[in-house]
């Protein structure tokens, strides 16, 4: 069972402030697969938030992960196209095109 992501969020500082998404993200934790470069690179990362249109997705280093990539969710059979909305350290937030 996914468990649905809180609808505030809190601050460093405590300070409460409501959620920006557009629409609800469940917390997942599933392998994915990430293909670039014309089909001839691909990267492994985990999944840890998902919705019909985005996804936050994890790994060790996050900086050679292009702006436009292919992804396959570890229980899908097909590739969509996604594309990069924000990095920060090792996450990454896309939407699915």
């Amino acid at each position: 069972m996914m468990t649905q992501i809180t609808q505030r969020s809190i601050a460093m500082g405590g300070e409460v402030f409501p959620d920006r998404r557009s629409e609800q993200r469940r917390r997942v934790f599933k392998g994915a697969v990430l293909r670039f470069d014309g089909g001839y690179a691909s990267r492994e990362c985990v999944v840890r938030s998902l919705s019909d249109h985005g996804a936050r997705l994890s790994f060790g280093d996050a900086l050679d992960i292009p702006p436009r990539f292919d992804m396959r969710l570890s229980d899908e059979a097909a590739f969509r196209p996604v594309e990069m909305r924000w990095r920060r350290g090792g996450e990454v937030g896309v939407r699915l095109v």
